[in-house]
């Protein structure tokens, strides 16, 4: 019976430590933010890197995005519950990165909507995805599973119980980015084009050229705050000029590498301007960004040579 008693302890323990303790914050009319951390994926903050955000309407909530795992998922309904008291009538997902979809099971009985080619990048990567936040995070992925979406979106208005939302589909980040504004309130939320005060990851990224075009498709929008993928609230275009700033310093610096023949691995030791030194994770997501894109920018530098020729 003592042993009973201990392990019912350790297990009421552990599932109080694997607690995501979200608090939805209320920024605009009917418009509520989950905030989450800057940092890397870790067991410390079990994936929760992520801004999430739900919208209440007439008849019921949308919610965008679901966040890193089915625990964080079915933690989101519960606060989306008592803090509404309404049903989930929709789920918008920005992308298919892990940690904005692989909440999706605890909506599995409502309609999950994206575009068209997020559906076809979770369903070829969503499971390699899932098993590398099994690595990285540990139990808090316990019985997480990829759940596809059971509907397609496309770029125009949507009108849901009274709200209507402009949606934005673009490609900069991974090939198919979805942004939604309210235009009740003009809270935007950005998805991951958009990082601020984190520097961006770039794995699927169609090239720098195409995110920056987005940039100035998704600014352009009535907007009056703004809610990154990754990072904090904003009110003014500060996020759009870092962005820019940032993209437009790497493609430089990829660029004047690939024409000078350096190696990745010199790259990945470049000085990051102190403007940038401050944004979390910048040297991290350098080396990563080299690695996904320098390729790109080897070939076409090969391809200008030849043609000289």
């Amino acid at each position: 019976m003592r042993w009973v008693l201990l392990l019912t302890c350790l297990f009421a323990s552990l599932a109080q430590a694997l607690d995501y303790h979200l608090q939805p914050r209320q920024i605009a009319d009917g418009v509520w933010l989950l905030e989450g951390s800057t940092d890397n994926f870790a067991t410390d903050n079990g994936g929760n890197i992520v801004n999430v955000g739900f919208i209440e309407t007439a008849d019921g909530v949308v919610v965008i995005d679901t966040g890193p795992s089915r625990r964080y998922g079915e933690a989101l309904r519960q606060s989306i519950e008592k803090t509404t008291g309404k049903p989930v009538l929709r789920v918008l997902l920005t992308h298919h990165h892990p940690d904005h979809v692989l909440g999706n099971q605890a909506f599995a009985d409502v309609p999950i909507a994206a575009l068209p080619e997020t559906t076809r990048l979770l369903a070829e990567q969503g499971d390699a995805m899932a098993e590398n936040m099994y690595r990285l995070v540990g139990d808090w992925m316990r019985g997480t599973e990829v759940v596809l979406p059971s509907e397609e979106v496309h770029e125009g208005a949507l009108e849901i119980g009274g709200r209507r939302l402009q949606l934005l589909a673009l490609r900069g980040h991974t090939g198919a980015d979805l942004a939604i504004l309210d235009e009740r309130t003009g809270v935007l939320f950005a998805g991951d084009i958009l990082f601020y005060q984190r520097a961006l990851t770039t794995p699927n990224s169609p090239g720098l050229d195409v995110w920056l075009a987005d940039l100035d498709r998704l600014e352009a929008m009535p907007w009056k705050q703004i809610v990154p993928g990754h990072g904090p609230l904003a009110s003014d275009a500060a996020p759009f000029v870092q962005m820019r700033d940032y993209l437009g310093w790497l493609d430089g610096l990829l660029r004047q590498g690939a024409e000078q023949g350096a190696e990745m691995n010199e790259l990945i030791r470049a000085p990051i301007p102190e403007r940038f030194a401050q944004v979390n994770l910048s040297r991290y997501e350098l080396i990563r960004s080299i690695s996904h894109l320098y390729p790109r920018y080897e070939r076409n530098a090969m391809g200008r040579v030849d043609r000289q020729d």
